[in-house]
């Protein structure tokens, strides 16, 4: 039996963007292959001179009624795969994108929509390297939003194929990277310098002393640890280290950013070093709006099913959709999860699921249209 026209487009559309996968603020191939797609449908397309990105604005703008965005992440990450490190869509970034084109072919469907709705449809750079969302932010794709919706690809053990959740409860996760810098010497003479690994193995052993309220989850541990080169008989003076935090929420990564801090500047007083910060950033903890849960909710139990709707997603992950929210506080904001047999996990290289669950991602966010707008 031949498939109907949308399906066959999507599933295109999707083997298109999965085999064509970019790095962050690398995506310029996506970004003229979904501008194609929103000027064939009859968006208003905003793309920028500085960065990736395209913005298409789907109806009508102009009037009273609420403005509501929907945000897909462009960027793949790099890694080995079967054997050959090359850009890869192991994070459904590809699926995000699909979704969105799909909602967007559904609302074109009916002309007559465009004078009661205004969809913005962001399709965002460089998620993975968590800056994107704020390089979209500046740029003020969200200034006139009142609605703002996400959607991420969820594994198996965290939400069933053909289930969803109205909410993502993001951690905040922040990355420290630093230098320690100092001269080499002869193994033969130790007292001549001080030895790198010994300070950022002390380091790594300090981290496991900070204690923080045990009713939030975090975490805080060395991720990168680089001294000592191809010579065994010289006792490295410099290191490379960077440290990976995980906060379940913002003010609680505030209070560990500064144990961490303290930790450094202990060890330099310690060790009579210099520790050089050369990097500090970080994603911040989801805010979600209760009324976008609510609509998304809603919007969750008419598609799939009431038996299929969960709960709130609780995961230590991060994803820099939460900028928007944080940015702009008046923003009414929620991420979707899809449930979609997703496995072995996100960012493993051999990550799949179910495409039919793009199907699924296409119905819930067409009927968060028809929720708002009561069409």
């Amino acid at each position: 039996m031949e498939q109907d026209p949308f399906r066959r487009n999507i599933l295109k559309t999707f083997d298109y963007l999965h085999s064509h996968p970019e790095l962050s603020w690398e995506e310029k191939n996506t970004t003229d292959y979904i501008r194609m797609h929103l000027e064939k449908a009859g968006c208003i397309v905003r793309t920028f001179s500085d960065c990736t990105g395209v913005i298409g604005d789907f109806g009508n703008f102009n009037g009273d009624h609420p403005k509501i965005a929907f945000r897909a992440d462009m960027d793949a990450l790099w890694q080995e795969v079967n054997g050959i490190s090359q850009p890869n869509h192991s994070c459904g970034h590809d699926a995000h994108m699909t979704i969105m084109l799909g909602v967007l072919w559904k609302l074109a469907e009916n002309p007559e929509l465009k004078d009661k709705i205004a969809v913005r449809f962001i399709f965002q750079p460089a998620e993975e390297v968590g800056s994107g969302a704020l390089a979209m932010v500046e740029r003020g794709v969200i200034e006139t939003i009142d609605y703002l919706f996400g959607v991420h690809l969820r594994p198996k053990a965290e939400t069933p194929n053909g289930f969803a959740t109205p909410a993502i409860l993001h951690g905040a996760t922040w990355t420290v990277e630093f230098d320690i810098l100092g001269e080499d010497a002869h193994g033969a003479r130790p007292h001549l310098t001080k030895n790198a690994i010994d300070i950022g193995t002390h380091i790594v052993t300090a981290l496991y002393t900070i204690h923080l309220d045990p009713t939030v989850p975090y975490s805080v541990k060395v991720t990168k640890f680089q001294a000592g080169g191809f010579s065994t008989n010289i006792i490295p003076g410099q290191a490379s280290l960077a440290i990976d935090l995980r906060a379940q929420t913002n003010e609680l990564m505030e209070v560990l950013r500064v144990k961490v801090y303290g930790t450094l500047q202990a060890a330099e007083q310690l060790f009579d070093t210099e520790i050089a910060i050369t990097n500090d950033y970080g994603i911040v903890a989801a805010k979600v709006h209760p009324d976008a849960e609510k609509i998304a909710h809603k919007a969750i139990a008419k598609t799939l099913g009431v038996k299929k709707t969960n709960p709130p997603l609780l995961t230590p992950g991060g994803d820099d959709f939460h900028f928007y929210t944080i940015k702009k506080p008046t923003i009414k904001a929620t991420m979707i999860g899809l449930g979609c047999d997703l496995e072995p996990g996100l960012h493993h290289p051999d990550m799949t699921f179910d495409k039919e669950a793009i199907f699924n991602g296409i119905d819930i966010f067409t009927e968060i249209t028809r929720t708002i707008y009561d069409i």
